[in-house]
């Protein structure tokens, strides 16, 4: 199951239209939408500082939020986009959509590597070069997988783990199409250099 799913505290927007999103830019705040779930859209602001601080982070766009109102119950959003100012390029409104717990959402998951002990490539002293660390799934809002799990048991020096080789969790599935690369073990280069010469 999912790791800590991140918090993401808004209040109530007063009022709608242009005049409304001025006045939360004047105080600090950036605009934003609630929608989807099959509820009434909800006005929002969300804290300026908060958000650029969560934009900067990186992979906002793809990071699922529990978005905490008050006076509202808790609901599960992704951002379905930042409008940004022309000029200092700072953001001025957020859209986020309401998830339910079916719905499927491309999303980074963290890549964990284990048995390196059980690698006789590593034991040699092979390296293990982590090409991605995480990879971007499609999975079920209700079963967002904290990582996925590589076995390095009885890799050798030379080995390379495609996506393809790693059992991913029921109902993920990665959004390429290909099957990429995730990690491989190359020769110490002591190794390299015999082998060259």
């Amino acid at each position: 199951m999912a790791g800590e799913i991140p918090d993401l505290i808004a209040t109530v927007r007063t009022g709608t239209g242009k005049g409304a999103a001025r006045q939360a830019r004047r105080n600090g705040d950036v605009p934003g939408i609630v929608y989807g779930g099959g509820k009434e859209p909800l006005p929002i602001n969300l804290s300026y500082n908060q958000l650029l601080k969560r934009l900067k982070a990186g992979r906002f766009l793809s990071t699922l939020f529990n978005l905490k109102v008050d006076g509202h119950e808790d609901v599960r959003v992704i951002c379905r986009g930042v409008q940004r100012d022309v000029v200092k390029d700072l953001p001025t409104h957020v859209d986020l959509m309401r998830l339910r717990r079916s719905s499927r959402i491309n999303l980074y998951i963290h890549v964990e590597f284990v048995n390196h002990e059980a690698s006789p490539g590593l034991k040699r002293g092979g390296t293990l070069v982590v090409v991605r660390p995480e990879v971007e799934l499609e999975v079920t809002a209700g079963a967002i997988p904290d990582h996925i799990t590589v076995d390095l048991t009885g890799r050798n020096i030379g080995d390379v783990i495609h996506i393809g080789d790693v059992e991913l969790p029921e109902g993920a599935k990665p959004t390429v199409a290909r099957n990429f690369v995730i990690a491989n073990i190359s020769a110490p280069s002591g190794i390299r250099s015999a082998d060259n010469a």
